[in-house]
C-alpha cells in the first residue's frame, strides 16, 4: 500500500533540506580566521624562511666556509650599510627615486597597453598585423632597449620611461588579449541581446569577463616595468638622474663593496614583493572571490 505524505511531513522534509544546504554553505564559507590563525598561516612561514636564510648566511661567514668578505659580506655588514644610509638620510631617497619612476612608468604603460590590447583582441586585421610584434617585444630583454633609448632621448627621465614602456606595454596588451580570448561567447551574445554593443559592450561585458587575464597581464607588466627600470638605472648614470636602486647597485660594484651590492639587491627584492602583496594580491583575491573561485576566510 503506497504511503501518503502529510503537510507536516513535507514541512519537516523541507526544513531538513534547508538545514543541509545551510550546513554546506557553512562548510564552504567558514568563519573569519582569528588573528592567531592568520599569523600562523600567512605571516609565520615567510618569517621562518627569512630566519633560515639568515642562519645559513651567518653560518657560511662564522665557520669560515666563505672567508673573503669581498665575495660574501656578513649580515651585520649589510645591516651597517643600511643603517649608515638611513642615518645619512639617503636610504629612502634611493627607494623613492626608483619607486616613483617605476609607478609612473607603469601607469603610462597601463594607459597605452589597455586600449592597444582591446584593439588587438577585437579587430582581426590589427591582431594579424600587430599580435606577433607584441609577442616578439615581450620576449625581448628589456636591457636591449637601454642603448637606443640613451641615443634617442639622452640621459634623462624620458629615457627611463621609454625603456619602461617598451618593456611593460606588450605584457599588459597581451594579458588583455588573452583575457578577451577566454570570454565565453554566451556572454557576448547575451550582451548584444540586451543592447550592449560597441563601446558599451566592451565596458560592461568584455572587460569584466576578461578581468582575470587582464589582471595577470598587469602583474606581469609591473614585473617588466621594474626589471626594465633596474636595467636602465644600472647602465645609464648621470647626476641629473639621481641615485636609484639600480644606480646604488652599480655604485657598489664600482666601489667593490659587496655590502652595498647586497643592500641594493635586498631593497629591489623588497619593493617588488611589497608592491605585489599590497596591490596585486588583494586585487586578485577580490576578483577571484567575486567569481566564486576563492573561499572567503
Amino acid at each position: 500500500m503506497a504511503s501518503t505524505e502529510t503537510k507536516d511531513d513535507a514541512a519537516v522534509r523541507e526544513d531538513n533540506d534547508l538545514a543541509g544546504l545551510d550546513a554546506l554553505e557553512t562548510a564552504v564559507h567558514p568563519d573569519r580566521a582569528s588573528v592567531r590563525q592568520t599569523f600562523v598561516a600567512k605571516i609565520l612561514p615567510p618569517l621562518v624562511a627569512i630566519a633560515l636564510v639568515l642562519v645559513v648566511w651567518q653560518s657560511l661567514v662564522s665557520f669560515d666556509i666563505v672567508t673573503d668578505p669581498s665575495k660574501l659580506p656578513s649580515p651585520s655588514a649589510v645591516w651597517d650599510e643600511a643603517r649608515n644610509a638611513w642615518l645619512q638620510g639617503t636610504l629612502l631617497d634611493y627607494v623613492w627615486t626608483s619607486v616613483s619612476r617605476g609607478l609612473l612608468g607603469f601607469l603610462l604603460a597601463l594607459v597605452i597597453g589597455t586600449p592597444l590590447g582591446l584593439l588587438v583582441a577585437r579587430v582581426r586585421f590589427v591582431r594579424a598585423a600587430i599580435g606577433p610584434v607584441l609577442s616578439g617585444l615581450q620576449s625581448l630583454p628589456s636591457v636591449a632597449w637601454v642603448p637606443p633609448a640613451v641615443i634617442w632621448l639622452g640621459l634623462n627621465n624620458s629615457m627611463m620611461y621609454a625603456v619602461i614602456l617598451l618593456g611593460a606595454v606588450p605584457s599588459i596588451a597581451n594579458g588583455l588579449v588573452s583575457g578577451v580570448d577566454q570570454v565565453s561567447p554566451l556572454f557576448l551574445r547575451a550582451g548584444r541581446t540586451l543592447g550592449a554593443t560597441g563601446l558599451r559592450g566592451t565596458w560592461h561585458i568584455v572587460m569584466p569577463a576578461a578581468l582575470p587575464g587582464y589582471l595577470a597581464g598587469l602583474k606581469q607588466g609591473w614585473a617588466f616595468s621594474w626589471r626594465s627600470l633596474m636595467a636602465a638605472e644600472i647602465i645609464a648614470s648621470s647626476p641629473d638622474l639621481g641615485v636609484g636602486l639600480g644606480q646604488l647597485l652599480e655604485n657598489g660594484r664600482n666601489a667593490s663593496s659587496m655590502s652595498m651590492v647586497f643592500l641594493a639587491i635586498f631593497l629591489i627584492l623588497f619593493v617588488g614583493i611589497a608592491i605585489d602583496l599590497l596591490v596585486f594580491s588583494p586585487l586578485e583575491r577580490r576578483v577571484l572571490r567575486g567569481r566564486g573561485l576563492l573561499v572567503k576566510s
